[in-house]
């Protein structure tokens, strides 16, 4: 709830803390902490949820960590090219097209927007049309991502080709919607993508039953915070690799198959 983080924030004031870092609950309602902030005196590290380019030029002690999301769709769309270019049978009509579904995750969420739209546009870039059989809010969550797919498999079942997921919690719970179809016997196969390269994921890749994922970098996302908190903490600009606009750290997303899992786990 916005207005409890904006309680929290005025007792972090009130106890007279260096740095704030927060992971807004509302992106857009950032500029109600930036004044607080600013009146006070104290820095904000945002992360995770980017807020409005408006509210970041607010003042100049506000920095934000995160990843580009538009990266993470782009590379999950390549790897469904791949995987669409080299098993013909993929395309299960013959008809050139690339049916798909997409499990997208918190409504107003940058990531989930970009993803959902980036993943398609890498498919339609490299030359493969597609078509959006059906899209589904999951909340980020595995029971909604399994709640989403078995319906989608009885509304379309083998119309099917390709299985888009904004995170790998909604991803695996698609698998097991499908696993409960049948799916992952014999030949009957079904490409789920999802994103975040989480450890029950890579057991998912190594399976066979995930196509593939993108690392989200937490731990470096993690580590960008506390330099940027600490160097600020300590009265100095922080000099990080890669900060652009003086503000703004992007953790690179990379792109995890089978084939360079084991680098990852």
């Amino acid at each position: 709830q916005q207005a409890t983080q904006n309680d929290q924030v005025d007792t972090f004031i009130t106890q007279g803390y260096d740095i704030i870092d927060v992971n807004m609950v509302d992106r857009t309602a950032a500029s109600v902490i930036i004044d607080k902030a600013k009146k006070a005196d104290i820095p904000i590290v945002f992360f995770n949820r980017e807020p409005v380019p408006e509210d970041m030029d607010k003042w100049d002690k506000l920095y934000y960590v995160g990843a580009k999301a538009e990266e993470s769709g782009t590379m999950q769309g390549s790897i469904a090219v791949e995987y669409w270019k080299n098993h013909p049978e993929a395309d299960k009509n013959g008809d050139g097209i690339m049916q798909y579904v997409m499990l997208e995750g918190e409504p107003g969420h940058q990531d989930a927007i970009l993803r959902t739209e980036y993943s398609i546009k890498a498919v339609e870039e490299a030359g493969i049309k597609t078509e959006k059989l059906a899209s589904d809010t999951g909340n980020w969550q595995r029971a909604q991502g399994q709640e989403k797919m078995a319906a989608w498999l009885s509304a379309f079942g083998d119309k099917i080709e390709v299985v888009f997921a904004n995170n790998d919690d909604m991803a695996l719970g698609a698998i097991e919607a499908l696993k409960a179809a049948g799916y992952f016997q014999g030949d009957k196969y079904m490409p789920v993508i999802g994103v975040d390269a989480t450890a029950p994921a890579l057991d998912a890749l190594a399976d066979g039953k995930l196509l593939g994922t993108v690392l989200n970098d937490a731990k470096g996302q993690g580590n960008a915070i506390l330099e940027i908190s600490y160097a600020l903490a300590k009265g100095k600009d922080p000099e990080l690799e890669g900060l652009t606009d003086g503000k703004y750290c992007w953790v690179p997303y990379q792109p995890v198959t089978k084939e360079n899992m084991d680098q990852f786990r």
